[in-house]
């Protein structure tokens, strides 16, 4: 069922649309997406948490919501921002439609709205702080209200959030059989938000998954006896997580292998004296170029980041491996004294490009590479 909608943002723009999903009033900051499929997958990743997502993609919801594309069994994204909301969806997989997605998961959504013209300011003015609010004009100020009590994502820690609160074992591989997976070593992967699709890569080129708690302790980690340990992607600013920091620096220290994605590379960085910082409106899309800076080939990847690590304050002992070729931000770091390394982009796709599933494959010869040594 739609209802009227407004989406107020921090500049004082009110926009006028047509709501639909909960009816319920919800803030976050907005940030454009530039992918042109896979629109389940990222409304369910969980680094979108305190952000509302506006799809630059016009066809948004036409082919519905299936039972097998969820990267997370939640929505954490604040709300979207859409076009058009179709009036049919059509997909053999699918079960529901966006809408009902949306309201079952209790997530309000706007349609009816002119995403190039918010894309464009977005990209003038950078990442800005929203609402969307059920109603029309007559209910500003309540609405404005809830946006001005919202501080923005600098600061803000959310991986303990998002995380796991009981540590599972992952035994899926990936689409379309789920069965082709490896045994043989033992990955702990700590969860700042991790997706579905990172677990079944990890569980098909590495080896048995234990997906355990962000703020988990050096003792309750090393009492598992991995073979090496995986760094989650996630939302919110890397820099209040001294919990993590802390934890990463103790596995270094006893050159524990570690592999990082998006908040898991930022961590990773800050682990080890580097630092972060808040970009103008972040990589949110499919279709971003990465090269890699040994070999110079480029690749086109998945990226959904608000916060980058300074390539300038690098310290001797880490080195950059991959840049961006939108605007030269560092995408990849490894050490030269210790098995890790990590990654900003996503090369799970889920949405997108999988020319980066060699990183895994890396991961899992580190590994190997660890224990001869050993």
């Amino acid at each position: 069922m739609s209802f009227p909608a407004i989406l107020i943002l921090e500049d004082g723009s009110v926009i006028e649309g047509v709501g639909f999903g909960a009816m319920e009033p919800s803030v976050g900051e907005i940030v454009f997406n530039t992918s042109m499929s896979g629109y389940q997958e990222i409304i369910t990743d969980p680094s979108y948490a305190k952000q509302i997502i506006a799809f630059t993609h016009p066809h948004i919801g036409n082919t519905g919501i299936n039972d097998e594309d969820n990267e997370s069994d939640s929505i954490f994204a604040s709300g979207i921002v859409i076009k058009d909301l179709p009036n049919h969806y059509s997909n053999w997989r699918a079960t529901q439609s966006l809408e009902s997605f949306l309201l079952s998961k209790r997530t309000i959504g706007i349609s009816n709205i002119d995403t190039r013209a918010l894309t464009s300011k977005l990209r003038d003015h950078g990442s800005l702080k929203a609402c969307i609010a059920p109603g029309e004009r007559g209910s500003l100020s309540s609405a404005k209200e809830a946006l001005n009590q919202f501080g923005g994502l600098e600061g803000l820690d959310l991986a303990k959030e998002v995380s796991t609160k009981h540590s599972f074992s992952w035994d899926e591989g990936t689409w379309p059989n789920y069965q082709d997976v490896k045994n043989e070593k033992l990955i702990v992967a700590i969860d700042f938000g991790v997706k579905k699709n990172i677990l079944r890569l990890l569980r098909k080129y590495v080896g048995k998954v234990q997906v355990v708690n962000a703020q988990i302790s050096f003792e309750d980690l090393m009492r598992l006896q991995p073979d090496g340990v995986f760094l989650s992607n996630g939302p919110g600013d890397p820099e209040p997580c001294n919990y993590a920091i802390e934890l990463i620096q103790q596995l270094l220290n006893i050159k524990m292998p570690i592999f990082g994605i998006c908040l898991g590379h930022q961590l990773l960085a800050l682990s080890g004296g580097c630092k972060t910082y808040k970009m103008k409106f972040g990589h949110h899309g499919a279709n971003h170029p990465v090269q890699d800076l040994a070999s110079k080939v480029v690749y086109i990847t998945s990226q959904n980041h608000g916060f980058a690590v300074e390539l300038s304050s690098l310290p001797e002992n880490i080195e950059p491996t991959h840049i961006s070729l939108f605007d030269q931000s560092l995408q990849g770091i490894a050490f030269k004294d210790k098995p890790a390394f990590s990654f900003q982009g996503h090369p799970e796709a889920s949405p997108g490009p999988h020319e980066l599933e060699e990183l895994f494959t890396k991961f899992n010869l580190m590994i190997e590479n660890n224990a001869k040594k050993s």
